[in-house]
């Protein structure tokens, strides 16, 4: 089931913290934005959330509101069009302020493998990920410099647009773009005094995700077996990293990618790291093993 408000874990940050800031979240109707805009909310902050679907923003809006007391605006916008994400900028001021935190967390994904993917398919996921998140952060950017305002930005990526995947390219390089994009904009724009920066996260369930990427339910188990810390991660963890990433006591950290993956890359990377099957008794037939080698050498 997908995490709700009230959340299970307390913010790490004080209340009021992000008292009289304005937020902007992509695809903050549901699972990972949904979250991100609860504690936000919860923190003080007005929070405007954004996707293409008014209704599912509407009853998210309505939920964080009773369980938080915050401000929460939704407002429909697709990411893929500048004219959409220019009028949803315009409804937020209005509304509030001009945003300085701004969260691009809508996504798309599938999986199949490479040679089934269509031109369309290919695009689809190039214009909500990669030209989407370019859309958002060109708008504000372009309107806090205007201001005089600094601000800071962060995106949701993926721990494989560091290495790359099979089964996911147009995700896979759709991410790289978006960080690389968030490091490159990080040195422009600092003179502006904006941050910029990514959090990777590993598996989180969510319905949406987990509906396109895992429709049989056979990858749970796997993806679980690869990860160190023995389980996925929660919307709410991934909730207070960001709202700390967007906050005043990160201020020095800027065109970072934060890996949030409970271990899951180091342990696919491992050579040797397949080893952590083996049992005691096997490892000391192992080690006697490799000491009667040891001493066959030294005759």
């Amino acid at each position: 089931m997908e995490n709700h408000f009230p959340v299970k874990k307390n913010a790490m940050l004080a209340k009021g913290t992000f008292a009289s800031k304005v937020a902007f979240v992509t695809g903050g109707g549901t699972g990972l934005g949904k979250g991100m805009a609860g504690i936000l909310a919860s923190l003080g902050a007005s929070v405007v959330i954004a996707s293409r679907k008014l209704k599912v923003l509407e009853a998210a809006a309505s939920e964080i509101r009773s369980a938080t007391g915050g401000e929460v605006f939704p407002v429909q916008m697709d990411v893929r069009d500048p004219s959409s994400v220019e009028n949803a900028f315009n409804e937020a001021e209005r509304r509030f302020s001009l945003p300085t935190i701004i969260i691009n967390n809508a996504a798309g994904n599938f999986i199949s493998p490479s040679e089934r993917i269509s031109s369309n398919a290919w695009r689809t996921i190039i214009d909500i990920v990669l030209n989407g998140t370019a859309h958002v952060t060109l708008e504000a950017g372009k309107r806090l410099i205007k201001q005089n305002k600094g601000g800071v930005f962060l995106a949701i990526t993926t721990p494989y647009a560091q290495l790359g995947s099979g089964y996911v390219t147009p995700s896979a390089s759709a991410k790289a773009g978006v960080e690389a994009l968030t490091k490159s904009l990080a040195a422009e724009w600092g003179k502006y005094g904006m941050r910029l920066n990514c959090i990777a996260p590993g598996p989180i369930y969510t319905e949406g995700a987990f509906s396109r990427l895992d429709p049989s339910g056979s990858f749970k188990d796997h993806a679980l077996d690869r990860i160190p810390a023995g389980r996925f991660g929660e919307i709410e963890e991934l909730a207070n990293l960001a709202a700390y990433l967007v906050s005043d006591y990160s201020s020095w950290i800027s065109g970072e990618v934060i890996r949030f993956d409970g271990g899951e890359l180091p342990m696919m990377a491992g050579e040797f790291n397949m080893l952590k099957n083996i049992d005691s008794e096997h490892w000391d037939a192992i080690e006697k093993m490799i000491r009667q080698s040891n001493a066959k050498s030294k005759l």
